[in-house]
């Protein structure tokens, strides 16, 4: 069976719609990674030098002192949460 004209100019008419909103769906979610990733950079770099002036030890790198601060923050966690546990019975 043949297709129209009319048919052949509809699907025409979608495949440049379909395709002029993923160009611009692409551009929109490119963009938005490019934000994002300057976001989290620049914040990474904003926390690690507060770590830095702040938070390391003597002779503590960064790394170590994100280390360190975590697992205390887990100790204090699991603590709390003991506490809590305790205080239900």
């Amino acid at each position: 069976m043949a297709k129209s004209k009319l048919a052949e100019a509809n699907e025409k008419i979608a495949e440049g719609v379909t395709g002029g909103y993923k160009k611009i769906e692409e551009g929109v979610v490119g963009g938005y990674k490019k934000i994002e990733e300057g976001a989290v950079s620049g914040f990474n770099k904003i926390a690690d030098k507060f770590v830095d002036n702040f938070l390391t030890k003597e002779g503590e790198s960064v790394e170590e002192a994100k280390a360190r601060l975590a697992a205390e923050q887990k100790a204090r966690q699991a603590s709390s949460d003991a506490g809590r546990k305790a205080g239900l019975k």
